[in-house]
């Protein structure tokens, strides 16, 4: 038992049944016994296996609860009596099982639940076919659906999962031995369920689970241990893309990269620059999304004042092995005018990340469109050391020329020098240019030459407009820059808004996706969306709707930046402050979570108020269709009642015998009636229990002859497979049924029941030779209290069709009106071939088909 207050959870992941969980899970209650820890059994199943009961010796078992059901006892995990017992740890298996009604929970994995808050430790199994998230790949491969699932969130949030593994060809064999399955089933098994692609496969689904499960631990594990070196535990390629026509090739070389390791993993990112990487074409990067997310991949987008420092940071943070950049579009003159590039600073500062530099017919072509901002330290460092060499320089050239140059030509020569000055440092770097400038040109070039004095006032005034336009071509350049900044800061966030309206537009509505692009873009650890939900004087209480990375908060007090919304809200992100432009940024996309969680929050309440108005709607419906079917048998079955107690009248034996039968039928309408109303009621609350189970429709036939007054022609032919329904629920469809087909077909033609078989589905059909239903009611003729202008309230509601349609789909079946040939209506109901499924357990009072059973005539 934890000491922790909750217990923990162990469960052994298969790939199918017989890999051998419940074995491993005994035995692990073996190893703890002989260790001293106080184990119980609280259900295994052994499904007949040998070695597996034998596991069973020495263990103390919780006696199970015994449900009665149907008429058929079962047996259930007696959570009630575990949490009496109150035992070290307890086992369970089969976690995805659904309890019979009358449990203490519907579902095996909520009495685990229930088991762990008392702080018992629990050791559990389950198969990787009844996880929820890929019951439908399952269906898929195996072509059985899966009834029973459990959340993968129940999986994930266990302490420890392990995988019990074993090859296809192995569990074949096993199987073949017959310690699987019982002998009669085994060719089924093998030729079905258990073919080598569907156990390759479904070994494959559970082992890339498992992985994704594992990768998740170790993320965890690397953010609260503060790691940013990369650990190649698994193979993530990230792709950089600006936009540019060679994005193209640059994600399918990553994608080939990511291949040829199994499970690799494809990240694209772009990064949004506020101070130099600006004009990406959004429809090309939009189409390049496509391509990613086309080849398995995912995209992303971060903001970053420095590019090669912000993908790096995005690699790190992905616990990237490998980077996969374009090479420069730059030409010659361009690289040497600016320095090292992107791809040559990414690969400097890589660290244990590799880099790959991909060739393409771009390379050269051009520069990449700059729009410089706010001049950087290293821009300045090469203003000012421009401006302290310019002006001897240009000293010595203008001293060479001698006397062939006058004083307007060496002022024209060094405004050239203070504007060469101003486009690289800007402002103060070329006033330190035009000083410098002056002192030069007036001590070398202005008469008297060699000292500081000016002759004439022609010199005094060209040296003053000198520096006038110097101090004035400088401001300019430098307003320039600023403008060009606030440009290129407007078009990053214009970017990154557009990615939050393309995700809008898409209808993304998932919180935590919206949040994982907030922490992306902003380069922060991890994002947060909390609520306050109760405040007083002293203390605000909050709790989180959901969050993206590590760790997560649990108050605003916890982040670095708080963005506060509307109605309780507030956006916490962890990592680094925000400037203010950026917090403007972050503002759009807080209120875009508060209007997802406004829209998740009346979607819950249009979906509690829609059962709410149909139950409103049927009860109207029901009010005005039964008021006077349901007095009628009362009137008849009250005056028959009355009439036989009643001494002033001396009635015959014949009479008397007419009047009780009288009353009997009203009475068996009413009932029929009142079964059907409930039934229909429990179908369209979602609450009526299906139990399906393989079948052989003959079984059925006879229950739902049982009342009937008039013949039918039954024929079902004996090589029908077997169909996977409920038999209570399939007696009353083809009940309902009947009595339609009987009431309608003329007495010389009584209605025929037939079946056929396509593929996986078997077909039965109801044919009567009646009037039919004219084609443009075929639509209406499965409305609750319709009778398609039947005025004879003596025919019922018309509430068996549609009961007989609900039950039909509620055993994952379907009915569907056709019309006879000949004339009459025939009712078509589909049922899936009952195929051995993972969970096939041998019902008590099934049987085989005999090959020699007659036709049967009722």
């Amino acid at each position: 038992m934890s000491t922790s207050g909750r217990g923990h959870l162990r469960i052994y992941l298969g790939a199918a049944p017989g890999v051998g969980k419940t074995y491993k899970m005994l035995d692990e209650a073996q190893r703890r016994r002989a260790r001293g820890t106080d184990v119980v059994v609280g259900y295994v199943e052994t499904h007949g296996r040998e070695h597996t009961a034998a596991m069973l010796d020495g263990l103390e078992v919780v006696p199970r609860r015994i449900i009665d059901y149907r008429g058929a006892s079962f047996t259930e995990l007696d959570v009630d009596a575990v949490l009496a017992r109150r035992p070290e740890v307890v086992l369970v298996d089969e976690l995805a099982h659904s309890n019979i009604p009358g449990s203490r929970n519907t579902k095996r994995w909520q009495d685990v639940d229930a088991l762990l808050a008392a702080g018992i430790d629990v050791i559990s199994a389950v198969n990787i076919q009844h996880l929820e998230s890929i019951n439908d790949v399952v269906e898929k491969i195996t072509g059985v659906p899966q009834q029973e699932t459990v959340p993968d969130r129940v999986v994930r949030a266990a302490d420890q999962v392990e995988l019990v593994d074993m090859t296809p060809e192995a569990l074949r064999r096993r199987m073949a031995h017959g310690n699987v399955y019982a002998a009669d089933k085994i060719d089924a098994a093998l030729g079905n369920y258990f073919r080598v692609g569907n156990l390759s496969a479904l070994r494959e689904l559970a082992l890339l689970w498992l992985a994704d499960r594992v990768d998740a631990g170790l993320q965890q594990y690397r953010a609260e241990h503060d790691i940013d070196s990369t650990w190649e535990a698994r193979e993530r390629v990230i792709v950089a893309l600006t936009g540019g026509p060679e994005g193209e090739t640059l994600i399918r070389r990553a994608a080939r990269i990511a291949a040829r390791s199994s499970g690799g993993d494809l990240l694209a990112v772009h990064i949004t620059r506020s101070d130099g990487l600006t004009g990406a074409d959004p429809g090309a990067l939009a189409q390049q999304r496509r391509l990613v997310e086309s080849l398995g991949g995912s995209y992303h987008q971060v903001v970053g004042e420095n590019v090669p420092e912000a993908l790096l940071s995005f690699a790190r943070a992905e616990n990237a092995t490998q980077l996969v950049l374009g090479g420069s579009r730059r030409s010659r003159l361009a690289a040497l005018l600016t320095g090292p590039g992107i791809g040559a600073r990414s690969i400097r500062d890589s660290g244990d990340i590799d880099v790959h530099l991909v060739t393409h017919s771009e390379m050269g072509r051009g520069r990449l469109p700059r729009g410089q901002g706010s001049l950087s330290r290293r821009r300045l460092a090469y203003g000012f050391a421009l401006a302290v060499a310019l002006p001897p320089l240009l000293a010595v050239l203008l001293g060479i020329g001698g006397d062939t140059l006058n004083l307007t030509s060496n002022v024209l020569a060094f405004l050239f020098g203070v504007v060469v000055v101003a486009l690289v440092g800007g402002l103060w770097p070329a006033l330190l240019m035009a000083i410098a400038g002056t002192v030069v040109l007036n001590y070398f070039f202005t008469p008297p030459t060699k000292t500081f004095a000016i002759a004439g006032p022609n010199n005094a005034l060209a040296l003053g407009i000198f520096v006038g336009v110097a101090a004035l071509v400088s401001s300019v350049v430098d307003r320039a820059a600023r403008r060009t900044r606030q440009a290129a800061r407007s078009a990053a966030e214009s970017e990154t808004l557009a990615t939050l309206a393309g995700s809008v537009l898409r209808g993304e509505t998932a919180l935590p996706a919206l949040l994982e692009r907030v922490r992306e873009a902003f380069g922060m650890t991890s994002a947060c969306l909390m609520e306050r939900i109760d405040t007083d004087e002293l203390t605000e209480t909050w709790r989180p709707l959901a969050s993206a990375g590590t760790p997560t908060c649990r108050r605003p007090e916890d982040g670095d930046a708080k963005i506060p919304g509307r109605d309780g809200l507030v956006l916490v992100l962890q990592g680094r402050s925000l400037a203010a432009d950026e917090r403007r940024l972050v503002g759009a996309f807080a209120a875009h979570a508060a209007a997802l969680v406004d829209r998740a929050r009346l979607t819950e309440a249009a979906a509690e108020a829609k059962p709410l108005a149909e139950a409103d709607k049927l009860r109207t419906a029901l009010l005005r269709a039964v008021g006077h079917d349901l007095r009628s048998p009362l009137a008849s079955a009250k005056a028959s009642v009355t009439s036989l107690r009643g001494s002033d009248v001396e009635w015959t034996d014949e009479e008397r015998d007419e009047l009780l039968e009288t009353a009997d039928e009203s009475l068996d309408r009413l009932t029929r009636l009142v079964d059907n109303l409930l039934d229909l009621s429990r179908l369209q609350a979602g609450v009526l229990p299906v139990f399906p189970r393989p079948m052989a429709l003959d079984e059925i036939i006879p229950g739902a002859l049982a009342e009937l007054h008039g013949d039918v022609t039954v024929d079902i032919p004996h090589t029908l497979p077997l169909v996977e329904a409920d038999p209570a629920l399939l007696e009353r469809v083809l009940a309902n049924l009947l009595a339609n087909a009987v009431r309608y077909s003329p007495a010389e033609r009584p209605p025929l029941v037939t079946g056929s078989s396509l593929g996986d589905i078997v077909e039965v059909r109801v044919i009567d030779r009646g009037p039919g239903i004219p084609k443009e009611d075929l639509s209406r003729v499965f409305a609750p209290f319709q009778r398609l202008g039947d005025t004879d309230n003596t025919t019922g509601v018309g509430l068996g069709l549609a009961l007989a349609r609900g039950l039909a789909e509620a055993m994952h079946g379907s009915l569907h009106p056709e019309d006879t040939p000949g004339g009459g209506l025939t009712m078509v109901i589909s049922l899936p071939v009952a195929t051995l499924s993972a969970d096939d357990k041998p019902v008590p009072g099934s049987r085989e088909r005999s090959a020699a059973e007659p036709e049967v005539q009722a």
